[in-house]
């Protein structure tokens, strides 16, 4: 892990209740981890709680959405490996690590949440059909197409970055995009926390 130059982007929009947390913990953990939190156009004080925590922060105008902020993040991002949390504290900065494990024998870690991880069944349903489809269609097991927190190779996520859409589905062309370019991808089970308000 320590060869590589690792940057935490993180996009937010209303998230000033919990991005403070959330920075503070990655900090505390990875001390020499780049911390990029992309505040997509919040109204509250979501930046100014991230700057103070110790993240860099890039701002958007506007909202443009969470799949446009992720993309600044991988333009203004100055790390070999990028890695993608939520800001809400659903995701447990403590298993970066166990992605990070994963590289660079493969070029992208997704953290696969379980059944019980999702947010309501219905919810768990539609993934596993869509899990289902996209394994269909890239002859690969998908175990999560839609998760958020993942960990890539810098130079894959700057050759997708304009493959991305501006909305929360930025998580599947990212899936599909690494399998079609004839990269690498793995899979390792996390713990999701209830979304904190």
């Amino acid at each position: 892990m320590n060869e590589f130059k690792i940057s935490v982007i993180i996009p937010a929009h209303n998230e000033g209740g919990t991005i403070g947390d959330l920075v503070s913990k990655i900090r505390s953990l990875y001390p020499d981890f780049e911390i990029l939190v992309v505040n997509d156009g919040s109204k509250d004080d979501t930046a100014v709680e991230a700057k103070n925590a110790g993240a860099k922060v890039h701002n958007h105008p506007y909202n443009i959405g969470n799949g446009a902020a992720v993309k600044s993040g991988i333009r203004h991002a100055s790390g070999d490996v990028l890695v993608f949390m939520d800001g809400d504290l659903q995701h447990d900065p403590e298993d970066i690590e166990k992605m990070l494990e994963h590289i660079p024998e493969y070029d992208m870690v997704v953290g696969a949440r379980s059944i019980k991880g999702q947010s309501s069944i219905g919810r768990a349903l539609g993934n596993k059909i869509y899990n289902w489809l996209a394994s269909y269609v890239a002859k690969f097991p998908i175990k999560d197409l839609t998760s958020g927190f993942r960990a890539i190779k810098s130079d894959l996520a700057h050759k997708l970055v304009n493959l991305l859409p501006n909305t929360y589905s930025y998580p599947s062309t990212l899936t599909l995009g690494t399998l079609r370019s004839g990269r690498s991808l793995a899979y390792i089970p996390i713990n999701i926390q209830k979304r904190k308000m």
